[in-house]
């Protein structure tokens, strides 16, 4: 309990009117972290039960794709706490090499300074310092969503225990010959400055230009259409097809490069398709992947015609311009000589870009550091195949397995300063020797340490057992790994999730991170668009959670996380989920206005109503039913279920039909006041790992209980009583029926109206003053007259509604309804009658059709009896 006012220290305090949540939530929370309710304890005898957060970057803050899966997470790990589990969610941040150094080489050009400027060390003692002041910034606002993390726990990939295991790691990798360096394409981005993997380029389609280049004099020519004109300055062939007739007479022949005072052979290669365009390809080893494997096949010379900066290095006229400068200047010269057949401008065609800057990225020869993949990634697909993780939901195994199972060799190395700096050595003689952690680097003369970092997703890929201790065998790796369940977007599938698996069974002697990948889809607007910064549709979770609380964003997002499926979101939902919180605090101060208890046994089911072992039954049902859907993942189904219950079943229905009960007072009284206490005790566990700090306010005034967090999850007891649920489903169908009626007939909800209830002989009988309050039913009076009847289950309510409806005018309004619901069967049952258009029309048609029949008998039936009921003219 907090010291707030709204969180009483006794059962008996009574609670504020209205729920204020910015008076709990911040201290409810520290109150949490403080009493170490978050901290597992690796000593524990209970059974572990452990996810690692997904390390947002230290220069990241809260959105809502971060809110909407720490949400689901905390729900998860809140309730296996609750059910006796050791429970560790372990919170922790990315040090995000590229988006880190980019802001503080922002700072520095402030400053009218660059990294150079520095130099390496006093950079990497400025990025520190930048994370010191501004990072982690999303941390604080983990809190303010409520997250139950180990705070002791917290880890960050640059910290001095996982900086070890990345060198264990890749010193082992490297000696199982697993890491090698290699020239070959990769992408570079020339204004990060790097190389970047191909999961880290986006796509996009941009409007560029096609241009058909004539090479070669007279017959000895031939044209190539380009979109990357260029690039032909390091030109070094050009490909045909070996079968392709047009060109066998040009195989093997060397032609003139326009441009240049080159000659370049003509290649016969099957990797080119005769029918795209004219059937040759300008082949550029140095600047395109597949160019690169042609003149690898071929052995053709590669050369590289752009620095780092995407600025032309070679042939005069065109040296010193960026690349797009030099593509304008070089078409125009081509032009200049005629040898520009055929233009086409805009072209529309798809170009990578980095995924940090937006920049275009261009491929590039180069010196780096790769992981060969091949064993790594088929452990990885046999982990899922054989069983031992499974992905849910199930249909998202293909994504993985397209991914596993078609992975090219992972380029690792960046040339950034800030990150975990390659432990290789190059000696003055040309050796090369990879450093462990616990070894000596070599020393004299000439040894220089590689200059490039490695890759961000190489130390985020050894999170599960890194954060744990790894490569020790600490106490927190024995008991926490494997983790229980990966709760992450399908969109990083790539980035992470293989990676962590590959490298997870490779350093843990085959034994999987986790046990379940539980993929979820992507928040969207609530139109179902990307939410984007760019956009006007993105969101700050932190103003929603400002105006309505946090609770309500969390049963916001629950509410729509159906497994692998996009969740769409809007202000107005957040809204109605906050009026949901309100209803819970509201309810709940009636139950404990009027007795609720939990105190003693619950009494005997003999001396329970119909009404109470209605509630009670339809409890455990629910308690049965969201273990089920926990399970299984199943978050937007729980939400609803426990809505539903709590709001129609709980407050709707099972405290309104008790009104009368507890206004009455006495011993039924006390009874009822005992179950709705174990109701609302329940409801609350129930509710309290998704909206936990209204339900932690509420239990412990209800209860006394220290916290919700370390309460017991419920159980189901197995009680089911059919013939009390069967009962109450006859009350409620009387009510609503009448409700309806009225409604129809324009009568306000608080107008009383006399009524007469012949129920027979059935069980509705001692539900009469419960229904007949709700109703707004009044006795029948010595002037009764009954101007309507309406047939309800087990019986009849005449309702005198005398000087209220204009009868004529009502049996008018109910003859053209039902005419127009006779005329409507009609139809309905012509066409089902038509065997054509049934051997004709799909099933769902057919079935909606069948439900138009279905409703207009219903509709029939009602009207007829409405206008039965009515008196006579």
């Amino acid at each position: 309990m907090t010291e707030n006012t709204q969180t009483p220290s006794s059962p008996n305090s009574e609670l504020p009117t209205t729920y204020a949540p910015a008076e709990v939530e911040g201290k409810l929370y520290e109150r949490w972290v403080e009493r170490g309710y978050f901290e597992a304890d690796a000593k524990s005898e209970k059974p572990a039960y452990t996810i690692v957060i997904p390390p947002p970057n230290v220069t990241g803050s809260l959105h809502l794709g971060h809110a909407f899966q720490h949400t689901l997470m905390d729900a998860l790990t809140r309730r296996k706490r609750m059910q006796g589990y050791e429970s560790l969610w372990l919170p922790g941040m990315d040090h995000a090499g590229i988006a880190t150094q980019n802001k503080v080489e922002q700072q520095l050009a402030e400053e009218g300074k660059s990294r150079h400027d520095l130099g390496r060390e006093e950079f990497t003692d400025r990025v520190w310092k930048w994370k010191e002041e501004y990072g982690g910034k999303i941390l604080g606002q983990m809190r303010r969503l409520g997250d139950g993390v180990d705070w002791s726990r917290e880890r960050f990939t640059m910290d001095e225990g996982l900086s070890k295991a990345v060198q264990t790691i890749f010193k082992r990798l490297y000696d199982d010959e697993l890491i090698y360096r290699a020239e070959r394409i990769i992408n570079w981005c020339p204004r990060c400055l790097t190389a970047i993997s191909d999961i880290e380029v986006e796509y996009q389609d941009d409007a560029g230009e096609l241009v058909s280049i004539r090479y070669g004099e007279g017959e000895d020519s031939l044209v190539v259409a380009t979109t990357r004109a260029e690039t032909m300055l390091g030109d070094t062939a050009v490909a045909v097809h070996p079968d392709d007739e047009r060109y066998a007479h040009l195989i093997g022949k060397q032609i003139k490069l326009p441009l240049t005072d080159r000659t370049i052979p003509v290649v016969a290669d099957t990797h080119v398709d005769p029918e795209f365009g004219t059937g040759a390809v300008k082949v550029t080893p140095a600047h395109d992947p597949n160019d690169f494997a042609i003149g690898q096949r071929h052995d053709l010379q590669s050369l590289t015609v752009m620095d780092e900066h995407g600025v032309i290095t070679v042939h005069g006229p065109f040296l010193g311009l960026d690349r797009f400068e030099a593509r304008s200047a070089i078409v125009g010269a081509l032009r200049e000589q005629g040898r520009i057949v055929a233009e086409k401008r805009p072209y529309m065609h798809s170009v990578g870009h980095c995924s940090r800057c937006k920049t275009t990225v261009e491929p590039r020869l180069s010196m780096q550091w790769w992981v060969k993949v091949g064993p790594l990634a088929q452990a990885a697909g046999d982990a899922v195949r054989d069983g031992r993780v499974k992905i849910h939901p199930e249909d998202m195994s293909k994504r993985y397995f397209d991914w596993v199972d078609n992975m090219h060799d992972w380029c690792i190395s960046r040339q950034l300063w800030w990150g975990h700096r390659i432990p290789i050595w190059y000696g003055p003689e040309g050796q090369v020797v990879c450093v462990g952690p616990d070894e000596q680097p070599p020393t004299g003369e000439g040894w220089t340490q590689d200059a490039d970092v490695l890759d961000t997703w190489f130390s985020s890929g050894l999170w599960p057992f890194s954060t744990l201790g790894w490569p020790e065998r600490t106490p927190d790796l024995e008991k926490f790994y494997a983790t229980d369940v990966l709760l992450t977007g399908h969109d990083i599938i790539f980035f992470w999730v293989a990676r962590m698996m590959m490298f997870g069974l490779y350093a843990m002697d085959g034994v999987a991170p986790f046990h379940t990948i539980a993929l979820t889809g992507l928040v969207r607007d609530e139109f179902g668009k990307k939410m984007s910064k760019s956009n006007p549709n993105a969101v700050d979770p932190l103003d929603w959670m400002d105006k309505y609380g946090s609770d309500a964003v969390r049963f916001t997002l629950a509410k729509g996380a159906n497994p692998g499926a996009d969740v769409p979101i809007g202000e107005d939902w957040v809204q109605a989920s906050s009026k949901f919180a309100n209803k819970i605090w509201n309810a709940t101060r009636f139950a404990l206005m009027n007795g609720a208890t939990i105190e003693g046994e619950l009494p005997p089911v003999e001396r329970l109503s119909a009404t109470d072992r209605w509630i009670l039954s339809r409890l455990n049902k629910t308690v049965a039913q969201v273990d089920a859907y926990y399970e299984d993942y199943q978050f937007s189904k729980l939400s609803e279920a426990l809505y539903h219950f709590a709001w129609d079943e709980v407050f709707d229905w099972y405290v309104e039909l008790s009104k009368t009960t507890f206004f009455a007072g006495g011993e039924q009284a006390q009874v009822s006041g005992r179950v709705l206490g174990e109701v609302v005790d329940v409801m609350l566990r129930l509710l309290h790992p998704i909206v936990p700090f209204v339900t932690e306010t509420l239990w412990t005034t209800l209860t006394g209980g220290e916290s919700l967090v370390i309460a017991d999850w419920p159980k189901d007891s197995g009680f089911r009583d059919e013939a009390a649920e069967a009962e109450i489903a006859s009350v409620q169908s009387v009510i609503t029926e009448v409700r309806r009626f009225r409604k129809e007939q324009g009568l306000q909800d608080g107008q009383k109206v006399p009524a007469r209830l012949d129920l027979g002989a059935t069980a509705l009988g001692a539900h009469e003053a419960a229904i007949r309050q709700l109703l707004r039913l009044q006795p029948e009076g010595d002037s009764f007259s009954a101007t309507a009847t309406l047939p309800v289950a087990g019986g009849t309510v005449a309702l005198d509604l005398s000087g209220t409806i204009d009868v004529a005018a009502e049996r008018k309004r109910l003859t053209k309804d039902l005419g127009a619901a006779e005329k409507e069967k009609q139809q309905a049952e012509a066409k089902l009658g038509n065997e054509a258009f049934i051997a004709k029309a799909p099933d769902n048609v057919v079935d909606k059709i069948k439900g138009r029949l279905a409703k207009a008998e219903a509709d029939i039936t009602r009207l007829q009896a409405q206008l039965d009921g009515l008196p006579a003219a």
